[in-house]
């Protein structure tokens, strides 16, 4: 039974305040209508794209938690955060992180992404590097998504520092690894 297009934009409201990580393919396929007709439906009612409502999603759930550095100094953008525990964050690399001649990443694009989610991951209004070991793994192209993912390993309080381990992925496959010794106020 076909819905009215009133009807389906209501619906449409509705699913999406409910599941804001929702596809157009997904609302396509569960109202039985083109994802050109999702992307119409979304314009009128004016419902921005998966990527804006994840990006504001996360900003309002986490601008009061992170307290190291301020949401926007975070490189990729945070999905998921458990302060001195673990941190997930996605970076989508576009022409201004690649190289030109060959679209691959700069490496420092990937590098700051690790580095800004170790960061984020510390409860204390003080987080700085104070030594990473890395690998990069592969070459990491234009147009891929990097899922970041930070779990604090060890904290010491008495040093005041803390250790992440953060390993980044694109389509499940490993690109990167770091291991972040991070400074921070002592007696945590």
């Amino acid at each position: 039974m076909r819905r009215s297009k009133k009807e389906r934009q209501q619906l449409l409201t509705s699913t999406i305040k409910d599941n804001p990580f929702i596809t157009d393919e997904d609302l396509a396929e569960k109202f039985q209508v083109s994802v050109q007709t999702i992307r119409l439906d979304r314009l009128e009612l004016s419902i921005p794209e998966l990527r804006e409502r994840i990006k504001t999603v996360a900003e309002k759930r986490f601008e009061d938690e992170v307290r190291s550095l301020p949401l926007e100094e975070v490189i990729g953008e945070i999905i998921h955060i458990e302060l001195d525990q673990n941190a997930i964050s996605i970076f989508d690399v576009k022409k201004e992180h690649v190289f030109i001649r060959n679209n691959i990443a700069r490496g420092h694009h990937v590098f700051a992404q690790a580095n800004s989610l170790a960061v984020a991951v510390i409860n204390d209004e003080l987080a700085l590097t104070a030594k990473a070991n890395i690998q990069f793994k592969r070459l990491v192209k234009l147009n891929e998504r990097v899922i970041a993912k930070a779990r604090v390993t060890k904290i010491d309080g008495n040093l005041g520092r803390t250790s992440v381990e953060v390993t980044s992925f694109v389509n499940n496959e490993l690109v990167f690894t770091g291991e972040f010794e991070m400074y921070r106020s002592k007696n945590r």
